[in-house]
């Protein structure tokens, strides 16, 4: 039977270390998944406003079998500065692709608009990514406002004033015979997060006392202005870029390429359960997935069980949440 991990983080699959840094001035940070003897992996990317880099690396296609890491990091496209220090890390231990004259790691990105909050001046950099992986840690994953979550808020189609915070989570399943999945989200979605048939988390309604439902909200607004003179796309023009959902799924399964990015493609249906709307015009909804080889499994088995840590890690992410710059988080929530 499919139970939690041990932690019921991503730490549960093993062979990975995760560590994070954060401004809690600027309300900005990064997450970084280590894994010092390679893993395979691959990324499935639904929204349509995504930031990555190196990306191409885990296309089926491509020369190279395993990266070395993978980044999360607020500060939009500012933010993907913060590999430079994650290559800086693993490069003076050693870790990286042999090419003679020096061994290069292989590292992934994902980034989330997180300027809107804080300050827009600080962005994760080199220093910070660095400052994370020194925190890294195979045994203690610290949830909520921290690393790529530090500035994380959802349900934001009204604006700030009728937004919540959010943050990072992390969930694991695990089969009897030890086979396990583990997720790492980090949650800046322009939509609302659902538990049980029910918002859980996000866009406020005008009076403050209840949910407005972005799923509705965004139907009714369509309705109201779609005319033959005015682009659809105009709706919601003012929050393109700023949305995203992104993270990590990690597996000791052994898979290829393809497989993993069929893992991570089925780990969105955990995203599109517990986030509404979501993989928008104006999210950059991006899942990567990591294989570690220990055990032969089931792609199928995988995927589901990604799907559910994906799902858990959401909602925890929403629970492990604290208020940051006038915006309230679950925890405060009194309807």
């Amino acid at each position: 039977m499919i139970s939690p991990g041990k932690t019921d983080t991503i730490l549960d699959v093993g062979d990975l270390l995760v560590g994070q840094a954060q401004d809690m001035t600027a309300l900005t940070g990064v997450t970084v998944v280590l894994v010092p003897q390679g893993a395979v992996a691959g990324v499935d990317i639904r929204g349509g406003g995504s930031g990555t880099r190196e990306t191409p690396l885990l296309d089926p296609q491509a020369t190279m079998e395993q990266i070395h890491a993978v980044v999360l990091a607020g500060g939009s496209a500012f933010g993907l500065d913060a590999a430079g220090g994650v290559m800086d890390y693993l490069e003076s231990r050693g870790i990286g692709f042999d090419v003679g004259v020096a061994k290069v790691p292989l590292v992934t990105q994902a980034i989330l608009f997180d300027l809107a909050i804080g300050s827009s001046k600080v962005r994760p950099d080199k220093a910070m990514g660095y400052t994370a992986c020194l925190n890294a840690s195979a045994d203690f994953l610290q949830q909520g406002c921290v690393g790529a979550g530090t500035g994380a808020t959802i349900g934001k189609m009204l604006g700030a004033d009728h937004a919540m915070k959010a943050g990072i989570g992390s969930a694991s399943c695990q089969l009897a015979n030890g086979f396990t999945v583990g997720a790492l989200v980090a949650v800046n979605a322009m939509g609302d997060v659902w538990e049980n048939g029910g918002i859980l988390a996000g866009l406020l309604n005008r009076e403050r006392t209840g949910f407005a439902d972005s799923g509705q909200y965004l139907l009714a607004l369509a309705e109201a202005q779609i005319g033959a003179d005015q682009k659809a796309s105009d709706i919601l023009s003012f929050q393109a870029g700023r949305n995203t959902t992104i993270g990590v799924i990690a597996t000791n399964g052994r898979f290829t390429k393809a497989q993993a990015s069929k893992i991570a493609s089925m780990g969105h249906n955990g995203m599109a359960r517990a986030v509404r709307p979501v993989h928008t015009t104006l999210d950059g909804d991006t899942l990567f997935t990591l294989a570690t080889g220990k055990m032969t499994a089931s792609v199928d088995a995988a995927g589901e069980m990604a799907a559910i840590a994906v799902e858990r890690a959401i909602i925890k992410a929403i629970k492990s949440a604290v208020a940051a710059a006038g915006l309230p988080s679950w925890q405060d929530l009194r309807f």
